[in-house]
């Protein structure tokens, strides 16, 4: 009877704790009074061992929440390990309700269940973040211009709000993204970024600022641009490329190229970090983005000469080259021939020069056989009258002349000699010293004496006339520096070089004083037919004056 009373007034207790039980999340804590008769309801029951307690009557589970996981867990008690088990005994009843504590709890936990509320809660929450995302990407699609006083900076500062909010979205998801999400956003960043670009500015191409001061007309929309084009970034880089190919396809890519022409420096680096990333990772379009960019290089070589994109560009390429398999394929040869070569000949190759000489080095360094072609390119497009473009292809040609195939040097030394000598003679100083600065390289200095016979007479001539007439004190010091260095190599060919030069010299000078005799003797047989015709034609005016005379006092 007491063991009945004992079981009631648990199940009672329970019961009345029920409310409680279910508003638990991340643990499950025992009020005092119900721990103090859990522990009074043990020690009765291992003292009177008349009373047995059945190890499953305290035996109940709960559903925990722990670091955002459901997980089941039990909590059981019961008699000590010395007490004796009792039989267990089928139920007398299989359709009667069990009113264990156990059942008790699960039944609560099926009509309060934590997992369905937070499950709901979750979706919830869920659908009116993704209403709240798309009506941010929506409200993006208005442009300011940051130029008519009539827009609103409030409304300014809450697109850029938005935008960064959206690109954090875009972080953090790093796998796919909705389909509908992924629509609306590329239609946000197409609407920012195609846009008609303002009318290019009449900054001069002639490269005497800095390199960083010739173009740096910031556009007033880059608060906003710049966000768009991380969020490009985030989706090439997050989303899988057969996915987002049905939203970046050509016609986008071409689009994309043509802001390159953007006179903000800011702009296209963030234009080149996203057409590089395209590239890497859509294999398919490559043939096409190397083709197209191909076009933007000719257009501007023989038509217009004007894009502010052309070093962006050539850095891209220089990265794509330096991925490029060897044996090197015809059409990568054919692009170094008909595209990097006739970039060295347009005005503004100071602008991206240094990006051009990489990627021609390059190419040299996959093939050395290629060296040949592009030193004779450029000398072919060598400069007469700028200055500053001989001082950037003279260090250019000391830089391939390291990489060039030693098999090449010979038929390479004479053509190279012969312009470092025209321009060592130059009335620019520091075009000489350039030319001059040369011979300090080993390489060249190998080159030069594969084939010594062959330049001894060229180098040695310029370098004699500039002892004789050059301007420049420092120039005629690095000249005779050079000098001594070349007898070095080999004294006796140089001193008959000289000779001959001396006898060329000689030969040179009884040529001109045998043409100044032959010009003085011309000048003297026409002043004497001057004179016997001046003789001529007075005698003539004298008889005529005569006759005149005569007829005159006659009267006829």
């Amino acid at each position: 009877m007491i063991n009945i009373v004992i079981v009631l007034f648990t199940c009672q207790s329970f019961r009345d704790l029920g409310g409680e039980f279910n508003g638990l999340s991340s643990e499950f804590t025992f009020t005092y009074k119900t721990s103090l008769f859990f522990w009074l309801l043990f020690w009765y029951s291992t003292r009177k061992n008349r009373y047995k307690v059945n190890r499953n009557i305290l035996t109940f589970s709960v559903s925990v929440k722990s670091a955002g996981e459901e997980q089941e867990g039990k909590v059981e008690m019961g008699v000590l390990g010395n007490s004796p088990k009792r039989k267990e005994y089928p139920d007398a009843s299989p359709k009667k309700k069990s009113t264990t504590l156990r059942c008790l709890f699960d039944l609560d936990s099926r009509n309060y269940s934590p997992s369905r509320l937070s499950s709901a809660v979750r979706q919830s929450s869920f659908e009116s973040q993704y209403e709240e995302i798309l009506s941010a990407v929506s409200y993006c699609n208005f442009i300011f211009t940051f130029t008519d006083p009539l827009e609103s900076p409030a409304r300014q500062d809450l697109k850029r709000l938005k935008l960064t909010q959206i690109l954090s979205i875009v972080k953090s998801c790093k796998r796919s993204v909705d389909e509908l999400l992924l629509s609306h956003l590329m239609i946000m960043i197409s609407t920012n970024l195609f846009r008609p670009l303002p009318p290019s500015s009449n900054t001069p191409t002639v490269s005497d600022l800095p390199d960083d001061e010739l173009i740096s007309n910031f556009s007033p929309a880059w608060p906003h641009l710049q966000i768009v084009y991380d969020i490009l970034l985030r989706l090439v880089l997050n989303v899988d490329p057969t996915i987002l190919c049905d939203y970046i396809e050509h016609h986008f890519l071409l689009k994309l190229l043509s802001l390159f022409q953007s006179e903000d420096p800011r702009e296209r680096e963030s234009l080149k970090n996203v057409f590089h990333r395209i590239y890497s990772r859509f294999t398919f379009y490559r043939s096409f983005m190397r083709k197209v960019m191909n076009d933007v290089f000719l257009h501007y070589v023989f038509e217009t000469e004007r894009h502010c994109g052309i070093s962006d560009l050539l850095e891209i390429w220089g990265s794509i080259i330096n991925g490029f398999a060897v044996p090197l394929k015809e059409e990568h040869k054919l692009f170094l021939m008909r595209v990097l070569i006739p970039l060295h000949k347009t005005k503004g190759l100071q602008l991206y020069h240094k990006q051009l000489s990489y990627c021609v080095s390059q190419f040299v360094q996959k093939e050395p056989a290629l060296g040949g072609v592009a030193v004779r390119g450029i000398l072919k497009y060598w400069p007469v009258t700028n200055c500053q473009k001989e001082v950037l292809l003279i260090g250019e040609l000391e830089e391939l002349v390291e990489n060039i195939d030693p098999d090449h040097y010979r038929r390479l030394a004479l053509p190279l000699c012969t312009q470092i000598t025209r321009c060592l003679s130059s009335c620019n100083s520091q075009v000489a010293e350039r030319a001059l600065y040369v011979w300090n390289n080993e390489l060249f200095v190998k080159m030069a004496s594969a084939a010594l016979e062959e330049v001894f007479p060229v180098i040695i001539e310029g370098m004699e006339k500039n002892l004789k007439f050059h301007w420049s004190k420092s120039v005629k010091q690095l000249t005779e520096n050079v000098k001594a260095m070349l007898e070095d190599m080999d004294p006796n060919l140089y001193h008959r070089y000289l000779e001959e030069m001396d006898i060329r010299e000689l030969e040179a000078r009884q040529e001109e004083l045998k043409r100044k005799e032959r010009w003085e003797r011309l000048e003297l047989a026409a002043a004497t037919a001057a004179a016997e015709q001046m003789k001529r034609i007075s005698s003539s005016d004298q008889r005529n004056f005569f006759c005149f005379s005569v007829k005159k006092k006659n009267g006829v």
